[in-house]
């Protein structure tokens, strides 16, 4: 099996030394970030990261959902919003009412995996069967040429970045209808669909998946079926792509740029790389792929310089 592997090029930004203050800088000061839950770990990577390099810049995290974030920076609740997703429009009109000049960074690429129990023969889905799925209009795997087997479908919480995300993309963003398992995170979604020979559930890439098998996934039948490989989610093939930004206002304190620029240089980069994450603000290269559109792998590993 053909495994993709993804290399980082040569480029990336210089730091600055910090400075013997603690005034408000691109290495010094206090700013307060709100993060999108399913990124907070990462961005306590980022920070210790950028405090062991400037160890004068306090940087405080709070979780939250992306829509929170938004809302806390356009508040001036805080000074960076980290998401999982662009800015809606009603958020774009806000600003603009409110005169806010804003910025935003992409620094990562990831995508929604559908995973069903190992023993199920349905391996390709379009998103018209994940409609009937969650819309409740297919009850049993046989009407998408599997067993005769009850779908099980499990959901995340309403809300959430994830099941915003999959109502709007899969979903076209119509309600959830079916009688559903609720879980409450990605872990719940694999150990509730490992044991169910029905389960069919949705859950962030690079998680582990122990126990479940990754669906390919297409945007239409009769289209090519794509696993969430890394070349495939980095180029948008994958038809669950989204993008995760950050957001600071252009009036904001000069640490939040800094901050910005060591999330978005080479080694900031690289720990978007360890989270399972697919870099976007450095030059990229995969070296190898599988030949098989129908049929490509995970490419679970990804060298760097």
């Amino acid at each position: 099996m053909a495994v993709s592997v993804l290399t980082f090029g040569l480029g990336g930004c210089s730091h600055h030394s910090a400075p013997g203050t603690v005034e408000d800088t691109v290495t010094s000061g206090r700013i307060k970030v709100v993060c999108a839950s399913e990124v907070y770990g990462l961005c306590s990577r980022e920070r210790d990261e950028f405090r062991s390099l400037y160890p004068q810049a306090e940087i405080q995290l709070v979780a939250a959902t992306s829509r929170g974030a938004i809302r806390a920076l356009f508040a001036a609740e805080c000074d960076l919003a980290v998401i999982t997703r662009e800015l809606r429009p009603e958020e774009r009109r806000s600003a603009v009412l409110g005169r806010l000049e804003l910025e935003g960074y992409r620094f990562a690429r990831s995508g929604v995996m559908l995973v069903v129990h190992p023993s199920n023969s349905v391996e390709n889905l379009a998103l018209e069967d994940v409609r009937h799925i969650y819309k409740g209009d297919e009850t049993q795997w046989s009407a998408l040429g599997g067993s005769r087997a009850a779908i099980v479908p499990v959901v995340q919480p309403i809300g959430s970045d994830v099941t915003e995300f999959f109502v709007e993309e899969a979903l076209g963003g119509e309600d959830l209808r079916a009688r559903a398992i609720t879980a409450g995170s990605d872990s719940e979604v694999v150990a509730i669909v490992a044991p169910a020979p029905g389960g069919a559930g949705y859950v962030s890439l690079g998680i582990p998946t122990p126990g479940v098998k990754v669906a390919r996934v297409a945007t239409l039948r009769g289209l090519p079926y794509w696993t969430p490989d890394l070349e495939a989610v980095y180029k948008g093939d994958y038809p669950l792509t989204r993008f995760f930004n950050l957001y600071v206002r252009a009036s904001g304190p000069r640490l939040a740029n800094g901050f910005i620029t060591f999330i978005t240089s080479l080694d900031g980069q690289r720990l978007v790389k360890d989270q399972g994450l697919v870099p976007t603000s450095v030059p990229v290269r995969f070296v190898r792929r599988s030949p098989m559109l129908s049929s490509h792998s995970r490419g679970d590993s990804i060298s760097t310089p």
